[in-house]
């Protein structure tokens, strides 16, 4: 089995106040890509299928993370089937979902609200597959004060900066949410993008005050000596918003039907690997983004990847709430299928 090189992208020098403007979810900008990976997604165009047999390549992110797409790459969960990821480089994770929703990646995996935000501004997509789940050992992410802060409550961040990976996405919306159920004014707290591999390390300098973190990077800072861990998501609404599901472009859905079952199944079958072999996924985690086994945090997996409609609904309502979509403008049936899930299928499961 070929072994996928990670392919490199310019760094971005660019200020967080730019950063967290070019996350704006109705923009479904462009500009977290390089011009140069942009323009290779763009002219590679959606694969094609030219007779029964040929292989389908499908447009996929390289980012350090961990992801059940490399996982079953590395597993060869592909192996027998006509179809194969195409690695086009690292992509920002406020990205993923408007350049699957533009076809310049075929699949990306973020989180149900930002999914809801680019269906309602015309995007073509949907949720095909569900994704990571919240448990309360194996959180989906971690709330990260230093020592020394004196941040121990809710009411205690007024005034203070939180850093989290992007806007319109469970960090921003789970926060809010259970801040304000705690009287907190949110308008008081100043939110800033900072990529999950360097949120630990801004605030041990002082550049935050709260560190919102995913795993695997999450388990570094459970580890640093000058840092203490508030709450995990868990904590703040039971695992509700911790579907981190897997979309894909409308168009490649109705050309590569049989590419996306072959995805599809490919996911399912790494996310129970990976619940059933715990450790053993963390070390090729390890592997792949080059960082210590013992700060790497684990991931859980929605079983089968089935996706059921409370955490949908969940953002739905959120988002409603929160004055960012307008009642009835999407329904949760617009946002996903388990149509080419094996494992939803009555037939599967006899």
């Amino acid at each position: 089995m070929p072994t996928e090189t990670p392919s490199s992208i310019p760094s971005r020098r660019v200020a967080l106040k730019t950063l967290a403007s070019l996350t704006a979810i109705g923009g479904l900008a462009l500009a977290g890509c390089s011009r140069e990976d942009t323009k290779a997604a763009a002219a590679s165009g959606p694969a094609v299928v030219k007779k029964t047999g040929d292989k389908v390549a499908f447009k996929y992110p390289n980012n350090p993370s961990f992801d059940l797409i490399y996982l079953a790459d590395e597993l060869g969960y592909f192996e027998g089937t006509n179809t194969r990821p195409d690695y086009v480089g690292k992509i920002a994770a406020p990205q993923i979902i408007p350049l699957v929703g533009t076809g310049e990646i075929d699949f990306g995996s973020r989180m149900v609200p930002l999914v809801i935000s680019a269906i309602a501004s015309g995007a073509d997509l949907k949720v095909v597959a569900a994704g990571g789940k919240t448990l309360q050992e194996a959180p989906h992410m971690k709330y990260f004060v230093r020592k020394d802060s004196g941040i121990r409550n809710p009411k205690d961040l007024e005034g203070k900066t939180i850093g989290f990976n992007s806007f319109g996405a469970c960090a921003e919306f789970v926060t809010k949410k259970y801040l304000r159920q705690h009287d907190v004014d949110v308008t008081k707290i100043n939110f800033v993008v900072i990529p999950d591999e360097q949120a630990e390390q801004t605030l041990v300098t002082g550049n935050t005050d709260l560190a919102i973190i995913h795993a695997p990077f999450s388990g570094r800072a459970d580890n640093a000596e000058s840092l203490v861990r508030l709450w995990s998501d868990f904590d703040l609404d039971g695992g509700l918003g911790g579907m981190a599901p897997y979309s894909a472009h409308g168009q490649f859905i109705r050309q590569h039907p049989e590419a996306v079952r072959d995805v599809v199944a490919a996911l399912a079958k790494a996310g129970n690997w990976v619940n059933a072999n715990t450790e053993e996924a963390r070390k090729l985690v390890a592997k792949r983004i080059n960082m210590d086994l013992k700060n790497v945090d684990r991931y859980a997996y929605v079983d089968d990847l089935v996706v059921t409609e409370p955490p949908i609904q969940y953002y739905i309502d959120i988002l409603q709430s929160e004055g960012k979509l307008a009642a009835g403008k999407v329904a949760v049936k617009d946002v996903y299928t388990n149509e080419f899930n094996p494992f939803a299928q009555p037939a599967a499961k006899s």
